[in-house]
């Protein structure tokens, strides 16, 4: 066996609540997705050092129109028993206080691939699913539980279970509550495990941001009273600030074939301390069981680390690759995500000119139902994109070209326009906590296709342009601030979109490539 040496986070860029799982000698990650679909992508390895973005499972299964920023598909888990995978998954359709309208629900699948089946709808009464398959053939699902009358901030009041009767694909018999979490509250992410004599049930407490936290409890029997781990947490960064990783929580773990345990969890690497551009990332760390059946971190203590040992059978290194690129042939890349709809070829057409995207234009920036957006993570902090595109727009509501986009509060989008004096232009606009900017950059265009780059490093940004005609990049205003690009659940996304706030049925713009290349692993 081998010892490898691996880097935190093994998932860059927004990849947050982590869900572990190992069938035969493969191993799976899913991770949130939020408005952006396909949703619950799933990454692979066969050695937990190296991973591979295998599928998205969420497709047509799902109508997140409409929904709320930060809202939609939370945290999913995926499972195995008897030759089926299981994907439980919460749709939040509303977010206001003090209610939270989220809807649970499994589909299954011979497959990691599919072909997945329709949704059953599960319940309503909290988000963060999971199931649990006994090995009495029983199968449970718990769930945190939203109770709207508490008076503190947070209404998570703990963790309920419920029998799942797989034949009749319906909950049944009594509601279990288990566990009321501890004084770090906000107690959610709830997976049980078996291991000896106990039944093991992880949580995360203390939200999602920096109080963010592993707990671990136990009990003899399936419905408790279940025992908290007397050294709890398990795992956090609360009380580390000068760890590299923060945020540290939302636990699942698994084991190996050379019987070695290891857990993944999410985290944030801030830029100057606050801002987590990169969104909520994954990383792992090796774990073992004490004498008296407690899990514990086997570097110590209980902080996230940016390095950790993984066993291996077969000698291996390390290797992370965030490149990307999409010349439109035939079909889109599948690192593509869109906002709360699916590509399709109503609007995502690779047939009408040879070699490009036809892009036909959505609502504006800041919709919620029909917005025209291919994008892709950003998962370096250090990266350039470029596109090239050919586009005529008629009015000044009609836009197209490259932007970065964390949520439809917060962006900045260099795009070809029109103006009544100048014609064919380049502007630069922004968002910033809901705070709306058209800066004065107004740059003439002639006809002909336009090349747009942006190169981001660390918490700045600096967008070009270059004309057929030239092989001199341009640079589109002053360098931009990025540190807003942070914050909610999500992370900041790089892509191409065309807009058109006139409607009008035959507007578009077609995309010659798209190219993102990272240089923090280079």
């Amino acid at each position: 066996m081998y010892r490898t040496k691996v880097k935190n986070p093994i998932l860059t860029g927004f990849n947050p609540d982590p869900n572990v799982l190992k069938v035969e000698e493969t191993y799976y990650i899913a991770v949130s997705s939020f408005e952006w679909l396909p949703g619950v992508r799933i990454y692979q390895s066969n050695d937990l050092v190296n991973w591979e973005h295998e599928t998205d499972i969420l497709t047509d299964q799902v109508d997140l129109r409409g929904n709320p920023q930060n809202g939609s598909i939370w945290a999913p888990q995926i499972s195995y028993s008897n030759g089926l995978f299981y994907l439980i998954y919460t749709d939040v359709k509303s977010t206001k206080r003090p209610f939270k309208d989220s809807h649970n629900y499994l589909i299954t699948a011979p497959s990691i691939n599919g072909p997945w089946s329709k949704p059953v709808y599960l319940n309503s009464s909290g988000f963060d699913p999971s199931l649990y398959h006994d090995t009495d053939g029983r199968k449970w699902l718990l769930n945190e539980i939203w109770d709207y009358r508490l008076t503190t901030g947070n209404k998570s009041a703990g963790i309920v279970m419920q029998e799942y009767d797989g034949e009749n694909e319906a909950l049944i018999g009594p509601v279990y509550k288990i566990f009321d979490g501890t004084k770090l509250a906000k107690t959610e992410a709830p997976h049980l495990y078996r291991h000896g004599d106990y039944y093991y049930l992880i949580t995360a407490e203390g939200g999602t941001g920096s109080g963010h936290a592993v707990t671990v409890c136990r009990s003899r029997e399936i419905t408790g009273p279940y025992e908290l781990d007397p050294h709890y947490p398990m795992l956090t960064a609360k009380d580390k600030p000068a760890s590299p990783l923060q945020c540290s929580g939302h636990g699942s773990i698994v084991q190996t074939s050379t019987g070695h345990w290891y857990m993944v969890y999410l985290c944030t690497r801030p830029l100057q301390g606050n801002a987590a551009i990169l969104g909520r990332e994954t990383a792992i760390q090796e774990i073992y069981w004490t004498e008296d059946g407690w899990l514990r971190l086997v570097m110590g203590g209980n902080g996230p680390l940016l390095e950790t040992d993984i066993i291996t059978t077969n000698k291996t290194e390390q290797r992370k690759h965030t490149d990307f690129k999409d010349d439109f042939n035939d079909t889109l890349e599948k690192e593509w995500n869109t906002l709360r709809i699916l590509a399709d070829e109503a609007w995502c057409d690779l047939k009408s000119r040879n070699s490009y995207l036809r892009m036909h234009s959505g609502e504006s920036i800041q919709s919620l139902f029909e917005h025209h957006l291919l994008a892709v993570r950003q998962k370096d902090f250090h990266f350039i994109a470029e596109t090239k595109l050919d586009y005529t727009p008629k009015t000044f509501n009609q836009m197209a070209g490259l932007l970065l986009y964390l949520n439809d509060n917060n962006y900045l989008y260099a795009y070809l326009t029109y103006d009544e004096e100048a014609g064919r232009v380049i502007r630069l606009m922004k968002c910033a906590e809901g705070k709306f900017t058209l800066t004065p950059v107004c740059i003439k265009m002639g006809d002909g296709e336009v090349k747009f780059k942006v190169e981001v490093n660390g918490p700045v940004a600096n967008f070009y342009y270059q004309t057929v005609d030239s092989t001199a990049w341009q640079q589109i205003g002053n360098a931009q601030d990025v540190m807003f690009l942070s914050g909610g659940f999500t992370g900041n996304f790089v892509g191409i979109a065309v807009h058109d706030l006139d409607r009008k049925a035959n507007s578009y713009a077609d995309f010659d490539y798209f190219e993102y290349y990272g240089f923090d692993n280079r």
